[in-house]
């Protein structure tokens, strides 16, 4: 096994970095153990959430009674591409949809593997391990203080340091036993570092790196896989390494290791881009509902934000000028929480609880335009999977998104972006304000109604958006899924 915590890009790291690294390695290991000589058993099933909608079949490790999903199956090792992902919140589940929906359009068979569902591995206790610290950190963000002197500077140098990525690379080491019975020709899409780094580390073939944010950090570096990048402002930034050991000039990534893609988005979203928003400003020309869509998570470091919309948006509703969707994923809690505090929306509520069925007929109805939609409509699923697609669902069919500027900040739908939760995410709203296709980020609650007061009442504001976004679809911005699953399975064609 290569050691890429020592030398990442021909950058030396210094002694201390490293030891360093193989400390948190061996901390790892004393806390959850060493399985890098167990022989996990994998299989294979047909997802039974999204298997349909987008071909998905899980890939599962270990023993099935102790992973998130349960069955067996075979490989096609000519047309199967392997998505790999972890659930760190839901964007890069989100984005493994996306992947997988344009494999499945371009005939390819996408595996889903989850990183973080096979819970008597080493690697999802590692990685579990961290989802809970920065799920802490997330919620702890609410504090102002916490996240001016911790949050923030951690999300915004302390992961753009070439340190971090050794010590991830290390930890990495512990996540690449989950391959070792997978087919090494089979390529490989992680939708975040870790799934790319551990397929590196365990030596499968083609391996392409889905980098989710826009502002370049170390923590997206997979050395030995390709590297995708969905803007074009953070080409450079990567190429160079920039600011990724203080001033120090580095090395550069060779020029086959980083690519632009554009965004990674679903294909029935792409597909339906002219029809959906000639939709939006019908609507708006015919004095209909606006219909806003807001996804809320579980870390609560944003609730106050999404009940001031609400609050805010009441008396439109009651007049009929306004419309909610309410996605809050896998959190009923939420959803409680919110109806607690504004007791008024029980008199426009309808739940959409945990019934897939239901949540699919309304998605096509408010598509369909064949009658109105009012109200409020709140989704919540159980299942993770059912919980982040009910969003993709339900985008096509609203006019305006309103989200932290995360990775639904490259989606193809007009967006309000309310505060972020950590500062690298505040180039999602930069750029996609230089698209067209999104506010700037609303820090506050006053800026965050004026953008919902333009929505409202100016005439042309979403119709730009609108334009913008067709324009957009021209120039191939919104193909990135699409280009990221051919380079993949290119990179093993150019093998034959």
């Amino acid at each position: 096994m290569t050691d890429r915590s020592s030398v990442i890009f021909g950058n030396k790291m210094p002694d201390k970095v490293y030891k360093k690294a193989v400390k948190s390695k061996k901390k790892y290991i004393k806390k959850f153990g060493d399985d890098s000589r167990k022989n996990y058993e994998v299989s294979v099933e047909k997802n039974r959430y999204i298997g349909d909608s987008l071909g998905v079949y899980n890939i599962l490790v270990g023993n099935p009674a102790e992973n998130a999903h349960a069955g067996k199956g075979t490989f096609d090792t000519e047309k199967g591409i392997i998505v790999g992902n972890i659930r760190m919140g839901f964007g890069h589940y989100r984005i493994s949809m996306a992947m997988a929906s344009a494999a499945k359009a371009m005939g390819y068979t996408p595996y889903w593997m989850d990183l973080n569902s096979y819970g008597e591995t080493t690697c999802t206790k590692v990685i579990g391990a961290q989802n809970d610290l920065y799920s802490l950190g997330s919620r702890l963000s609410k504090n102002p203080i916490f996240n001016k002197l911790v949050w923030e500077p951690m999300n915004y140098e302390g992961f753009r340091a070439l340190s971090y990525n050794a010590a991830d690379q290390k930890n990495a080491e512990l996540m690449a036993p989950v391959y070792r019975n997978v087919p090494k020709d089979i390529p490989v899409i992680g939708t975040h570092v870790w799934p790319a780094q551990a397929a590196v580390h365990a030596g499968m073939k083609y391996v392409v790196n889905a980098i989710p944010d826009n502002w370049p950090m170390a923590l997206h570096l997979s050395e030995g896989s390709v590297h995708t990048i969905q803007c074009h402002n953070s080409y450079m930034g990567y190429r160079i390494l920039n600011g990724m050991n203080k001033d120090k000039v580095n090395k550069p990534m060779p020029s086959d290791s980083l690519v632009y893609t554009g965004h990674y988005i679903d294909h029935e979203l792409v597909q339906g881009i002219e029809a959906d928003c000639a939709a939006r400003i019908k609507r708006k020309e015919n004095g209909e509902p606006m219909r806003f869509l807001l996804t809320i998570g579980g870390a609560g470091a944003q609730k106050e934000i999404f009940a001031a919309i609400i609050k805010f948006l009441l008396p439109y509703i009651e007049k009929k000028q306004a419309a909610l969707y309410v996605n809050v994923g896998d959190y009923r809690n939420v959803w409680e929480a919110l109806l607690a505090e504004i007791p008024e929306m029980k008199n426009y509520a309808a739940e959409h609880f945990d019934c897939w069925a239901d949540t699919e007929a309304f998605a096509q109805k408010a598509l369909d335009g064949k009658e109105k939609i009012e109200g409020i409509h709140g989704f919540w699923h159980k299942n993770i999977f059912e919980a982040v697609y009910c969003t993709n669902l339900l985008m096509r069919s609203c006019d305006v998104l309103v989200t932290k500027p995360s990775e639904l900040a490259f989606y193809p739908v007009p967006k309000l972006f309310i505060r972020r939760v950590g500062k690298h995410e505040m180039w999602g709203a930069i750029h996609s304000a230089e698209v067209g296709d999104g506010t700037l980020e609303c820090r506050d609650i006053p800026h965050t109604i004026q953008m919902l007061e333009l929505f409202l009442q100016d005439d042309t504001f979403l119709s730009d958006m609108c334009q913008n976004i067709v324009t957009n679809k021209k120039a191939g911005l919104y193909d990135g899924a699409y280009k990221v699953v051919e380079l993949a399975m290119g990179l093993k064609n150019k093998q034959k």
